[in-house]
């Protein structure tokens, strides 16, 4: 059904569920004359919401209805399927011959980097294959590397599965890598284990779950590991957090910012600003990890945390503030030492927050910018698509967006 549209995908799968027009009406709480008119496409089905709420009425998963307005749909949605088959593999026995486990800390490393420049499409096809070897490796040696090998993996699993839109199947990759972690009885690879874990609850509305267990990571935490550079933390409220890598600011300001996202999303102001002050407090103490200097890892962390007070910020309605802030750390240098990634993600909260607040000239130099910072940020997230069709079609929104909005067919 990859080259239908999307109204005739909707009523192939109807029928598939034995449901009639009126039963599929129902269950959506729409009249039978909506669902009529949408499988025949005379009403276009263009608002996201509208179309998780059909992929979930017809249990199936939102690629499935997109695959023929992604770019490239059988990746995605194959890629997707082999990730779920990979994590349906419940018993992983022991190879005659084991994984090098050196080898499979390379692929890691690989898969990580290509996170960080926003490569979806080739991650959803290299992932399956490298959490099988993980596990495999961690049978033959259930050894401390191996245990964080895994963690890791599932880790980056579930930040993949979150940028494209999967965010249940996120959440249970990311609850495996943390029982994993527990396990191990570290408080450290709890921790680590933790930040894919939040990110994945507040991608499926849980916040206040999100924010809660952010802040009893961050609270069992050995002093020492707080002021350890672990993971650099992702601003996007949607996006995903980049995987370790040099110059990272402490894994205590990941989690702190972690939880601050999560509050803002619950509209806790109070307690979303309390946390974003901890957050600054612990990223102006540094931190390296691997060969970066306190001073770097100190650096990219001050921007880690005036990205996300701009994302709060807007996320709790102040939007003079907070574009008063934006403008302000994209000029400065900090902003350059995050990864490609994380400023494209950040990018995209902004322009989604300058877009509700009615001012499209600036979300759409926002979304053009995202684009130029990471292409695979916007071409290969579902969850843009609905942003670039409703900024485009705004008299003034510019030039240019036209033309990205043609090339994502929205």
């Amino acid at each position: 059904m990859t080259g239908l549209p999307v109204g005739r995908r909707v009523a192939q799968w109807r029928v598939r569920r034995n449901m009639t027009q009126q039963q599929f009406a129902d269950r959506l709480g729409k009249s039978k004359s909506w669902v009529d008119k949408v499988e025949r496409g005379v009403r276009p089905l263009e608002r996201m919401s509208n179309l998780r709420e059909v992929a979930e009425a017809l249990r199936i998963d939102l690629e499935v209805l997109l695959a023929e307005r992604i770019g490239q749909p059988d990746v995605a949605v194959a890629g997707v399927a082999r990730v779920r088959a990979a994590l349906a593999r419940y018993h992983v026995e022991a190879s005659s011959r084991p994984p090098d486990v050196a080898k499979v800390r390379a692929r890691l490393d690989h898969a990580e980097q290509s996170y960080r420049h926003a490569r979806y499409p080739i991650l959803l096809g290299l992932l399956p294959g490298l959490l099988d070897a993980a596990r495999e490796a961690r049978v033959a040696r259930p050894y401390p590397v191996t245990g964080e090998l895994l963690v890791r993996a599932y880790g980056l699993v579930a930040l993949v599965l979150v940028k494209v839109g999967q965010g249940e199947l996120a959440w249970l990759a990311a609850d495996r890598g943390m029982a994993v972690a527990l396990a191990t009885d570290d408080a450290r690879l709890a921790a680590v284990a933790t930040v894919p874990l939040s990110q994945a609850l507040r991608a499926v509305g849980r916040r206040r779950s999100a924010m809660e267990t952010a802040l009893v990571a961050a609270r069992r935490l050995p002093p020492r590991e707080s002021a350890q550079g672990a993971l650099p933390p992702g601003e996007s409220a949607e996006g995903a957090l980049p995987p370790a890598g040099d110059g990272a600011p402490s894994l205590h300001v990941t989690l702190l910012l972690q939880a601050a996202l999560a509050a803002a999303g619950r509209g806790d102001e109070r307690r979303m600003a309390a946390l974003l002050d901890q957050a600054e407090a612990a990223a102006a103490v540094g931190g390296g990890f691997g060969r970066a200097s306190v001073e770097a890892a100190r650096v990219v962390a001050e921007a880690a945390v005036e990205a996300v007070r701009v994302v709060a910020e807007a996320a709790v309605g102040d939007m003079p503030a907070a574009t008063v802030r934006h403008e302000r750390l994209v000029a400065g240098g900090q902003w350059r030492w995050l990864p490609p990634e994380h400023r494209a993600a950040y990018l995209l909260d902004v322009a989604r927050a300058q877009a509700l607040a009615g001012d499209v000239p600036r979300a759409g130099r926002a979304l053009l910018d995202a684009e130029r910072t990471a292409r695979g940020e916007v071409h290969d997230r579902p969850a843009v698509r609905d942003l670039v069709a409703a900024v485009a079609r705004s008299p003034a929104a510019p030039p240019d967006l036209t033309r990205l909005a043609a090339t994502l067919r929205v």
